[in-house]
């Protein structure tokens, strides 16, 4: 049940909140965290991609663009408990993506970024995919959220998915706040959530301009199925995939009008990024990582590379580029610092990277090493928080092997490949992961072999049977809700 504070100690909180100096910041800044779906690293125009993107483009002139930006892990659900609640999803129980008929979700015992900011006394919404539970204590409402619109789970989990067998899926359903709106989601409806998503965006900016406020605008796309409004219909020149990139692109576009409209633009902290790389197995319906290696679904760097824009004037440099290590999971605790919240109780793994985001001189990442675990509990690699070199740990995963992707909403084929023994990988150099250089430097494979040691005994690996001493239990539905 969310609580109400009486409205002498709201006051009392948002006096204190605009008195409050965070890195001689006055008033608390908003905060908009846009979060889109399978967009690939070189998708946006800042980062080379072929399409137009004119408002990515500018929010990236007018703020600093990450390059070395990742997700802890390359799928829906564990990359959205990471950013919400600042830990690895594996520390809080969430594994891969969870299915409509998932008995579990993310425990409300988390504090996620929106508990975190009404603790200072924002508004807080959301429009979009959440991911993290489709059962009414593990929605939106329950984690600190004021509203929501938008779908519980993947907009490909759904009855008319080409590649759904019959029966695989029950209707997907729109959801405002607690309830059901649309029952069944249809492709008419599914060709207006990017618009819908940002109707209630701009919305929300509208009434709430007058207090601090948090909002996470979650895109559906570009998952497949990709779908479009008329709008942007046909209008890229490059295929359906671009229409859908371009509706993203005025979606931002829209959000910075909203912001710019009530004079809120130049104190508001605005974040663009993905959620894990691109779905390479669609082909003419997926995105590029660039020069990067893989895609969605591997710990290769096509996977876990995403692209980042941040913007706040007066507080990140207009114009600038950094290639700092940087992850989704440090974003709760910088922010925390921001807006002078306390850290949640229990323990998460990000750290406050304030320096390093804001390009203070000889600022270094209070991290040794950044883990990525995928599939069941499988640490697959880790990269030094410099950035510089990557251990690639024995596993399994997925390929093209080089072949073309499917087209017209229909996959390709993976296989599988091996990584039979430890590569180490020099990211300054090699950062497509072409060159394993293990053999020629056996004291760096060592400490970052040791460092993966330290892993396993925090959060398990069940590549070698460890069981984590520090991971938590979602959260699991209660008999009332069976």
């Amino acid at each position: 049940m969310r609580t109400c504070l009486p409205t002498l100690a709201l006051a009392l909180l948002l006096l204190a909140a605009s008195a409050f100096g965070a890195g001689g910041i006055s008033p608390l800044p908003n905060v908009i965290v846009i979060f889109a779906d399978d967009l690939g690293y070189a998708d946006i125009g800042p980062f080379g991609s072929r399409y137009a993107t004119p408002h990515l483009d500018r929010l990236a002139r007018e703020g600093r663009t990450f390059t070395h930006f990742h997700v802890s892990q390359p799928v829906c659900s564990a990359s959205r408990a990471s950013l919400l609640t600042g830990s690895y999803s594996n520390r809080v129980g969430i594994h891969g993506a969870l299915s409509p008929r998932a008995q579990h979700g993310l425990s409300p015992e988390e504090v996620t970024l929106a508990r975190m900011f009404k603790q200072r006394g924002y508004a807080t919404g959301m429009a979009g995919k959440w991911h993290l539970g489709h059962h009414r204590e593990f929605l939106p409402l329950r984690h600190g959220f004021d509203e929501y619109l938008g779908l519980p789970y993947s907009n490909d989990m759904w009855p008319h998915h080409p590649q759904a067998k019959p029966g695989t899926y029950p209707p997907l359903p729109l959801l405002e706040n607690d309830r059901v709106i649309e029952p069944e989601v249809t492709p008419d409806l599914q060709a207006q959530l990017t618009t819908r998503y940002t109707e209630r965006t701009v919305s929300f900016i509208d009434r709430h301009r007058d207090r601090p406020f948090f909002f996470y605008l979650a895109h559906s796309m570009p998952h497949v199925p990709l779908f479009v409004s008329d709008k942007f219909k046909g209008k890229s020149g490059a295929g359906l995939y671009g229409d859908v990139i371009q509706e993203i692109d005025w979606s931002v576009g829209q959000v910075m009008a909203a912001l710019e409209r009530h004079g809120l633009a130049d104190r508001t902290l605005v974040i663009f990024t993905s959620d894990n790389g691109p779905w390479l197995s669609y082909g003419d319906h997926a995105g590029s990582a660039g020069q990067f290696r893989e895609g969605k679904g591997t710990s290769w760097e096509g996977g876990t590379r995403v692209p980042c824009i941040m913007r706040w004037p007066g507080q990140l440099a207009a114009g600038t580029e950094t290639d700092a290590m940087l992850m989704t999971i440090d974003l709760l605790p910088t922010l925390a610092g921001r807006i002078g919240a306390p850290l949640p109780r229990l323990p998460i793994d990000g750290r406050d990277v304030w320096p390093l985001l804001s390009g203070q001189s000889g600022a270094r990442n209070p991290h040794d090493a950044y883990f990525f675990w995928y599939a069941n509990n499988e640490l697959q690699a880790l990269i030094t928080a410099d950035g510089h070199w990557k251990l690639v740990l024995p596993h399994r995963y997925r390929t093209l092997a080089g072949k073309p992707g499917g087209r017209g909403g229909i996959p390709a084929n993976y296989v599988q490949h091996q990584v039979g023994r430890p590569q180490l990988y020099n990211l300054e150099a090699d950062p497509g992961e072409a060159s394993d250089v293990a053999a020629n430097h056996p004291d760096v494979l060592a400490r970052l072999l040791a460092l993966a040691e330290v892993a396993r005994n925090e959060l398990g690996d069940s590549l070698t049977q460890r069981v984590g001493s520090g991971t938590r239990a979602p959260g699991r539905i209660s008999a009332r809700s069976k």
